[in-house]
């Protein structure tokens, strides 16, 4: 789980140091290896180490060729795959190796800001490929993320005579029924058709059961499309609430992480759509797409495992989806592109 990557850590770290074509750096538990073959593209591939907690699922087993267990799509499968291509001696594109630590919890833990806080050299590519889970197809940039707390103000008084205060939970119904019915915004950026959503995912309110409550609150997350920037999502939010809220209300932001553009003009995306045998789609998610895209790095999603099937109770990835997405990669990283050395 996330925190808890150090002995994974070493293991990854073991096996990478094998390989005499790697220079391999450990940050914590983040480790990079890289190729110095001076080629014309670096491309980085990028996965990380740890999990969300077990929903019963912590003990793995294999099925034929099904693999269920924790972390087994999001995204033990995707790190396998890394640590083969790892093994490739002479790439035709010089490769970034990045195995991260706590992608699972707050953006602000994340691994790859450690790693760029202390070794921002290490990141430096023309290219990233996130090996999250998407069936062996391209998922093309990610969507971002907004959350806010909506606190509402009433009046306290006894509920023996609520006339003379005002309830504060009562106001969360106008509220839930605004973020309910936001709709179903489906944007194409790209050629890519994402598909927006805003949730109340937690209330809270109230008291003594004979008090009317004078405050409550909602956890509001938005899912928003790359044709806008946080700002504006944010924006386009505090429009849809304002008539809900009043004087002394309070919508405070808790945390924003960018989206990124589908970038499938870049050589490697373009080559890695055409290995997937399949057209790109959207990603629906948030993923470290945008660390790299924030950066100015095309970035795409490509890894083994159903996304639909991440951090369920029923997690899997398939012998067949590891293998499809390891023959397509390896397809990509052997065909020789123009570029600049990073």
């Amino acid at each position: 789980m996330s925190r808890g990557e150090a002995a994974l850590a070493d293991r990854v770290a073991a096996e990478l140091s094998g390989h005499a074509h790697l220079e391999v750096t450990r940050v914590g538990d983040n480790l990079v290896a890289r190729t110095e073959l001076r080629r014309p593209t670096r491309v980085v591939l990028a996965g990380h180490l740890d999990t969300v907690p077990a929903a019963g699922n912590a003990t793995p087993r294999r099925e034929g060729g099904v693999l269920h267990g924790l972390g087994s799509a999001d995204m033990k499968g995707g790190v396998a795959v890394l640590l083969a291509l790892a093994e490739l001696p002479e790439p035709a594109s010089d490769c970034t190796f990045v195995l991260y630590a706590r992608e699972e919890i707050d953006r602000a833990e994340s691994g790859l800001l450690e790693l760029e806080a202390s070794r921002p050299d290490l990141l430096r590519a023309d290219v990233a490929v996130l090996l999250e889970p998407t069936a062996a197809r391209v998922e093309a940039g990610c969507q971002g993320v907004l959350k806010v707390r909506v606190v509402l103000r009433g009046r306290r008084a006894h509920v023996a005579r609520p006339w003379v205060g005002r309830n504060a939970v009562h106001r969360l119904g106008t509220l839930l029924a605004a973020v309910a019915g936001f709709g179903d915004r489906r944007p194409v950026v790209g050629g890519c058709e994402y598909r927006e959503s805003l949730q109340a995912v937690q209330v809270s309110g109230g008291g003594a059961s004979n008090v009317v409550p004078d405050e409550a609150s909602a956890l509001v997350v938005y899912r928003f499309a790359p044709d806008k920037g946080a700002d504006e999502a944010l924006a386009v939010l505090g429009d849809l609430l304002a008539p809900t809220m009043e004087a002394g209300d309070e919508l405070a932001l808790l945390d924003a992480a960018p989206p990124a553009p589908p970038r499938l003009d870049h050589p490697v995306l373009e080559a890695l759509v055409t290995a997937s045998g399949h057209p790109a789609t959207a990603k629906l998610a948030w993923t470290d797409a945008a660390f790299f895209a924030e950066r100015g790095v095309p970035a795409a999603n490509f890894g083994p495992g159903d996304p639909l099937l991440a951090h369920a109770p029923d997690e899997q990835v398939t012998a067949a989806e590891l293998a499809a997405t390891y023959r397509a990669l390896v397809a990509v990283l052997e065909r020789p592109l123009a570029g600049r050395p990073a």
